[in-house]
């Protein structure tokens, strides 16, 4: 691996606080991916004295996704291509420690399906832990940025790419992969963390070995999925080809040891050209975290027709559904259907929709003794299977983004409700005929995206009742939520908006509690951390993700970014690209007068 570290400082900053981190660091604060933490200083009552700490700037302007994480008193920052690592010192103000500048072709670039974002970095037993653009996996020595091991986990030349973070686990560091835009055969990994090994690699496509499932004893809905499930949902070897990339998040119970995750769309995405239901495309996968071998499966969309990614984070909680305490999995789906499922066996226990405007299906059929139970009552009107190639099948919701793509939803322990960071967008979507190249694009459709008819605004934030299946309340928003929530135990919710603002809203009932107007568009996620008996509150802004590839590459055919330009055209009245790290605390109290 070429690298070449920058002001790299031989400082012993870790023999203080951080080495006694306790348990990894991770994106998504906790395992269960809950993204709720106990910091409760910053509470309903006083948050709406928050005043900006200081700020980064990340010198990157692209798409500034994931979030800073916090090991002892020294703040990992992460960039956009070219994934670059910076190391902040908070005893001192912020200072640079070191900076790691990975050196990676620009080539990369042109394969990245919808922006050049990373969702960042994990520590774990000593070691930082981060996968490239190019698909490198790298281990960094926290205390100087020094690399200390790097694996290839894909080959960019065949479309294979990586935006996602990764998940240390039980000694392990397990990564997904990107490319299902450029019919890449996608898997999920396994490495040592200490060397780099490679330990386990499952396929979400193809023979029964390669994908790490016993025909007899992996399950989809309490039945045993049988020989060669991928295989004959195919045509001939369509599954070579067939996407299924792994590039959200992960989530894990140590008490199962499972580690939970979602694939995406199958490639291509005419619906046409790959007849059967293309398992396990869009799917949530349970697997062992030791051998990797799967428990259960669950497709969300078989034989997607809409682009309808199943990748959204999984989050791990304790529910009362049907006069019981479970313990379940709570999917927010691109489809427009929130799914709770009991997280041991993959039980289906809750499909609803968590946007109303959602058209493509009626529902999911609930009642296991019916035909199709588990699959989603499609409207064929709005399947653009139905109709013929290079005919437009017109006003589909949610649109090819979903109503809710990758940025991460939070849930409180105290109100017990998710919160939910959405899409309001619909699209039109027409079909055409495309032949496999490696290395070139494998979509074979395009779609214009709008807002649903009879509004202009193309999103919300909403908190949701998971054990019911309905949305508690809703704060409409002009444009697509794109940043991941934070809830705290100081009964606050934090999310950011497309124009930039940090908001605060109450966890309770939602009302507003503060906003600030940060450089650019956020996509990041709200974090939270304690440094010296102090809570503060940090996010990235930098426009870009898909919903802000247009003002992140400065692209102007409404067409371009799979419709996204046109679809948020009016972003650009309201923010323009950056990458800044703002941080955020209450003002010190003032000290009593003298007399």
């Amino acid at each position: 691996m070429r690298a070449r570290l920058l002001a790299c400082l031989p400082l012993a900053f870790l023999a203080g606080p951080a080495t006694a981190q306790e348990g990894p660091v991770l994106q998504t604060l906790d395992y269960a991916n809950t993204r709720y933490s106990t910091l409760d200083q910053i509470d309903a009552d006083n948050v709406g004295r928050l005043k900006v700490a200081w700020t980064f700037s990340t010198g990157v302007l692209r798409g500034h996704e994931g979030a800073p994480i916090v090991v002892g008193h020294v703040m990992v920052v992460h960039t956009p291509f070219p994934n670059v690592v910076y190391a902040l010192d908070l005893d001192r103000g912020g200072k640079i420690l070191w900076r790691y500048v990975p050196r990676q072709e620009a080539g990369v670039i042109a394969v990245m399906c919808c922006d050049t974002v990373s969702r960042g970095l994990a520590y774990a037993e000593g070691r930082l832990f981060l996968q490239q653009a190019d698909t490198t996996v790298v281990a960094l020595d926290p205390e100087t940025g020094r690399v200390l091991w790097s694996v290839k986990n894909g080959d960019p030349g065949r479309g294979e790419t990586n935006t996602a973070t990764v998940l240390p686990v039980h000694g392990k560091l397990i990564v997904g992969l990107a490319g299902g835009e450029y019919g890449a055969r996608c898997h999920v990994t396994a490495y040592d963390q200490a060397t780099g090994r490679r330990l386990w690699r499952a396929y979400a496509t193809g023979p029964d070995a390669d994908m790490l499932v016993d025909p007899a004893t992996t399950t989809e809905l309490g039945h045993p999925i049988g020989k060669d499930s991928s295989l004959t949902s195919w045509e001939g070897d369509q599954w070579q080809t067939g996407g299924a990339c792994s590039w959200g998040w992960f989530s894990y119970d140590p008490d199962l040891n499972l580690v939970y995750y979602g694939t995406g769309n199958p490639s291509t995405w005419n619906p046409n050209q790959r007849p059967g239901d293309n398992r396990w495309a869009q799917a949530i996968i349970a697997r062992d975290a030791d051998t990797g071998i799967a428990r259960w499966v669950y497709q969300m969309t078989p034989h997607d027709q809409w682009d309808y990614d199943g990748v959204n984070e999984m989050i791990l909680t304790e529910q009362v559904i049907g006069g019981r305490p479970r313990k379940v999995l709570t999917h927010f789906d691109r489809n427009g259907f929130g799914y709770t499922l009991n997280r041991a066996t993959g039980e289906l226990l809750v499909a609803e929709k968590f946007d109303p405007t959602v058209n493509w299906a009626s529902r999911v059929e609930m009642d296991p003794a019916a035909p199709g139970y588990g699959r989603p009552v499609i409207d064929k009107r709005y399947a653009p299977g139905e109709a013929d190639e290079d005919e437009t099948t017109k006003n589909i919701c949610p649109g090819a983004l979903g109503a809710k793509n990758q940025q991460p939803a939070a849930y409180s322990a105290r109100t017990r409700l998710f919160y939910v960071p959405t899409n309001h967008m619909c699209m039109d979507y027409e079909a055409f005929r495309v032949t496999y190249t490696p290395g070139q694009p494998y979509v074979g459709a395009t779609l214009t995206l709008h807002p649903p008819e009879g509004t202009d605004r193309t999103g919300a934030f909403i908190a949701w009742d998971g054990a019911k299946g309905r949305i508690a309340w809703t704060i409409p928003e002009p444009f697509s939520v794109w940043s991941g929530a934070l809830a705290t135990a100081g009964d606050v919710v934090f999310y950011g908006t497309l124009e930039g603002y940090l908001k605060a809203v109450d966890a309770r009932d939602g009302h507003e509690l503060y906003r600030f107007k940060t450089p650019s568009g956020i996509v990041g996620n709200v974090t939270t951390y304690r440094h010296d008996g102090k809570q503060y509150v940090a996010v990235l802004s930098g426009v870009g993700g898909w919903a802000g590839i247009g003002l992140a590459a400065g692209l102007t055919d409404p067409a371009d970014g799979s419709g996204a330009v046109g679809g948020y055209a009016a972003l650009s009245q309201y923010t323009a690209p950056g990458g800044q790290l703002t941080v955020f605390e209450l003002p010190d109290p003032v000290p009593p007068a003298a007399h």
